[in-house]
């Protein structure tokens, strides 16, 4: 099973799109000596002149300097179809119509995430520099910071799991359910249980899941399994054998909202390892949380963005709204702020990574990262080193037991640069870690579903919360400490001690990861 879904990560992926091509000019090459020997210098020539025109257009693109590096080393080393695979990348009809449809249903919604004055004002006077931050998300990621919000912080699935199941039963309106991984099993069969309830109570349930799932995890066909019972359901992107890079964007976010006031994001799937029903990579530690209050408008809106992505109906957006009657628990905490935010590859703005650099460069104490993945451009190498160098305390905890191990191979050839740099990397003994969290100096932490990796930071789908001036933060720090005394630090003798052939295949696939 897991060498399969492997093996479909490949075929699917743009690493097919550059072996295929490059097993097609091989051919190719080996027909032209054969039919073509006296015309090879013309042949020759042309590609040359279409590579360095394809290479300087490619140097002048507004994009990040490692997708450049990737692209151009494609097109030097096998320039024919290095420049013909960059072109079909770049003229993909069904990404550009999804980029025209996404972009008018945050049109639709963004009367409903406007900036509320006086939180921003508020934020201003704790903090001028942290509010830099706030303008640029309402201005160029279209999310505003909310107030009168309460959040939970779960430091294992399998807290995420007992609250979500809690609030689910509660439910008396609607919920929606948009998920990266569903799989059938011990979690998903006790959800699948309460929404089944719901739907005969008279409650709304929309479920929508990646088509990656279609592969090894779900029938085709599972959507009509799930309207028969009443539960509205879709895929995004089902995967199909087609040569397109429409499916290479995946939705990897993690959201649920019931009736307008509570939500849930983080790193956890509906899938058993990740509450440890199932053991695959040892002990699997995730995190999430709960929001409960005005900022889950966001949530809301980011789920129904992407659902009304295949809908020809206008949808009432109003209708699911945070309730204007709602009343936070006597008991719950809402200092603070909370920014929730998406983060699309189908725009100029790499939100995620913003944000990430945004903590690292303001940081005055330390800098604290869970990540399952690390892989990474300059700008955040330079960032994490700089942070270190000027004496913030950087720690980042990464799996001891990888779920793909090429993706280990990548992260360790970063290791020896950031580890000279002063940046303290630990790895989890018992297991795999797949939280993705940043939290600095009591202050602010991010809580999501954004890897450091080139997917999340510019192929995917992505959501999380900025949390800033929370208590929730002070959990989210305990909550690293007590992972921390469970891992072993990563020294320079380890990183020399590597496999030798682990080491070079590493930094081969660094030249074309952007690409994978």
């Amino acid at each position: 099973m897991k060498k399969m879904r492997g093996l479909f990560r490949i075929i699917f992926g743009r690493t097919a799109f550059v072996v295929l091509f490059m097993a097609i000019q091989v051919g190719i090459l080996f027909g032209a000596f054969r039919w073509l020997e006296e015309y090879m210098h013309i042949v020759y020539a042309i590609s040359i002149l279409l590579s360095a025109v394809v290479i300087i257009y490619i140097f002048n693109e507004p994009i990040n300097s490692s997708f450049k590096m990737a692209w151009i080393v494609p097109v030097l080393v096998i320039p024919v179809f290095g420049v013909l695979l960059y072109i079909f990348v770049q003229m993909q009809f069904q990404t550009k119509l999804l980029a025209r449809r996404l972009k008018k249903n945050i049109g639709d919604t963004a009367p409903y995430l406007k900036q509320d004055e006086e939180v921003q004002e508020r934020i201003r006077e704790a903090s001028r520099r942290s509010s830099h931050l706030i303008d640029y998300m309402k201005d160029h990621a279209g999310y505003p910071a909310y107030g009168n919000t309460h959040v939970e912080y779960f430091p294992l699935g399998e807290d995420k799991f007992e609250a979500l199941m809690r609030e689910l039963k509660a439910a008396r309106h609607f919920i929606f359910m948009e998920y990266f991984i569903v799989e059938r099993g011990y979690m998903w069969d006790s959800i699948l249980k309460v929404l089944e309830e719901k739907v005969k109570e008279g409650v709304e349930v929309r479920v929508m899941y990646d088509g990656m799932c279609c592969l090894m995890l779900l029938p085709y066909h599972y959507p009509r399994v799930l309207e028969k019972k009443g539960i509205r359901c879709k895929m995004f992107s089902p995967i199909k054998p087609t040569l397109s890079t429409y499916q290479n964007n995946r939705d990897h976010r993690k959201i649920v909202v019931i009736d307008g006031h509570t939500a849930f994001t983080g790193g956890v799937n509906l899938a058993d390892e990740y509450i440890n029903r199932k053991v695959r990579f040892g002990h699997w530690k995730d995190t999430a949380i709960m929001l409960k209050g005005d900022a889950v408008q966001s949530f809301t809106m980011m789920f129904l963005q992407m659902w009304n992505v295949t809908e020809r109906q206008p949808e009432d957006y109003g209708k699911y709204a945070v309730p204007k009657d709602y009343e936070h628990p006597q008991s719950s905490d809402h200092s603070g702020f909370v920014l929730p935010y998406g983060d699309s590859p189908m725009d100029r703005e790499q939100v995620g990574e913003r944000v990430y650099l945004d903590i690292l460069n303001q940081a005055r104490n330390y800098v604290h990262i869970m990540t399952p993945y690390l892989i990474l451009d300059d700008e955040m190498v330079n960032a994490l080193s700089y942070a270190a160098k000027r004496g913030i305390d950087v720690k980042l905890i990464m799996p001891h037991i990888p779920d793909k191990k090429y993706a280990y191979m990548l992260a360790r050839t970063f290791y020896p640069e950031l580890t000279r740099a002063g940046v303290k990397i630990y790895e989890y003994t018992p297991g795999f870690v797949h939280a993705k969290v940043f939290v600095s100096d009591d202050e602010k932490a991010v809580v999501g579903t954004i890897n450091l990796d080139f997917r999340s930071l510019y192929l995917h789908f992505e959501c999380a919360a900025y949390i800033y001036r929370n208590s929730v933060v002070y959990d989210v720090e305990h909550d690293f400490e007590e992972t921390l005394k469970k891992c072993s630090l990563i020294t320079m003798e380890d990183c020399k001690n590597y496999s030798w052939m682990g080491k070079k295949l590493g930094r081969l696939m660094r030249l074309i990861a952007p690409l994978m």
